[in-house]
């Protein structure tokens, strides 16, 4: 089975040539290839290969039934300073404990226990390090197996440059928090860096999107008890009065931060928002600018620590400019919302509405 990521040299029709099934999709990254291809698969143990590798691969199949098997190359070829290898080891080490020579190696060999551990992957060339992660914090054995193989190497020069810069962001984003958005995706939660405007409500949206259950909505949080959707539900509220020393600029604020996470189900959608509202009350567009592209293209996800710390920057803009009636119009018309999103989903709400689905869908990838 040959995963084509979009690729214009001829490789899939060699491979259906030779009898293979090839999976296509638009280039969306090596992690989201080997993902799709992974679903297209019977279910059991599998071997990942890097389509430009030669070599004999039995011996890293001998034994099926052992976790993760990668292999490591007998000899170097080409290659730059190692920077991004050395870092793959150093994040491997700091979140599975885990020592390995090879974290980049492309080959391995996975029983059906740590295919279910690791799949779908991490994006793009994020893949090989966090499978390595999900697999050994899975308490599965992972292996290294000298191999003699050959593949076709970058060298030091501008484009092998460029490759590994890609390579060293990609493994960096996915050792990170990821969450799987609504298509099954696995994609990087970047919203923590809303925290450079609101570090505390987005700190409290960030243990949401790590430690968070099943639960969804506030009856299912209340109802559920100890959650992390309880603690956003009195801990922002509960700041921003102390910040604000006011009930109602405290109600404001939460109520925002809730509303814009209530928005943050598809791809650009509550960064869109959240940019309509921005700019007339003057609320901070930086980081909204900068994750836009990569929320609409599914290369990264808001999560909670970014739309709640979005929305509560709204709620701050809106305490300085709205005082007296105008606060309280402002607080009963999201207090309205809470309880539509609660009621019934914006998002279905949003698609049937055939004016709001068109700005939705707008530049989505």
């Amino acid at each position: 089975m040959v995963a084509d990521d979009g690729s214009t040299d001829g490789t899939a029709a060699a491979a259906e040539a030779a009898g293979a099934v090839v999976v296509r999709l638009p280039a969306r990254g090596k992690g989201e290839a080997l993902s799709a291809a992974e679903r297209a698969a019977p279910p059991g143990s599998l071997l990942l290969v890097d389509a430009d590798v030669e070599g004999d691969l039995r011996p890293l199949c001998v034994d099926s039934t052992q976790g993760l098997r990668i292999a490591r190359f007998a000899r170097r070829e080409g290659g730059g300073f190692g920077i991004a290898k050395h870092a793959g080891r150093r994040l491997i080490r700091l979140r599975a404990g885990l020592d390995v020579a090879e974290p980049l190696s492309g080959q391995r060999a996975l029983d059906a226990r740590a295919r279910a551990a690791v799949f779908p992957l991490a994006p793009r060339f994020g893949a090989e390090v966090r499978m390595t992660i999900d697999a050994a914090r899975a308490g599965l054995p992972v292996r290294e197996v000298d191999l003699d193989l050959r593949h076709r190497a970058t060298g030091r020069d501008l484009r092998g440059f460029l490759h590994r810069g890609r390579q060293l962001a990609d493994l960096i984003a996915g050792a990170g928090p990821l969450r799987l958005n609504y298509r099954g995706r696995r994609l990087p939660l970047v919203g923590w860096l809303a925290a450079v405007d609101e570090p505390v409500v987005a700190a409290i949206g960030l243990a949401d999107d790590v430690w968070s259950g099943p639960e969804r909505g506030v009856r299912a949080h209340l109802r559920a008890g100890r959650t992390t959707g309880v603690l956003k539900l009195t801990a922002i509220p509960a700041y921003a009065l102390l910040r604000s020393r006011s009930l109602s600029a405290a109600l404001l604020v939460a109520l925002s931060a809730n509303a814009l996470n209530q928005l943050d189900t598809r791809p650009g959608r509550a960064l869109k928002a959240y940019l309509a509202c921005a700019i007339p009350l003057r609320a901070p567009l930086r980081v909204a600018v900068l994750l836009a592209p990569y929320d609409l293209r599914e290369m990264a996800m808001l999560g909670d620590a970014g739309s709640n710390a979005l929305g509560a920057l709204l709620g701050w803009s809106s305490v300085n400019r709205f005082t007296g009636r105008g606060r309280y119009i402002a607080i009963g018309a999201l207090a309205g919302l809470t309880l539509l999103g609660e009621l019934t989903s914006l998002g279905r709400l949003i698609e049937r509405t055939p004016v709001l689905r068109r700005i939705d869908e707008w530049g989505r990838s």
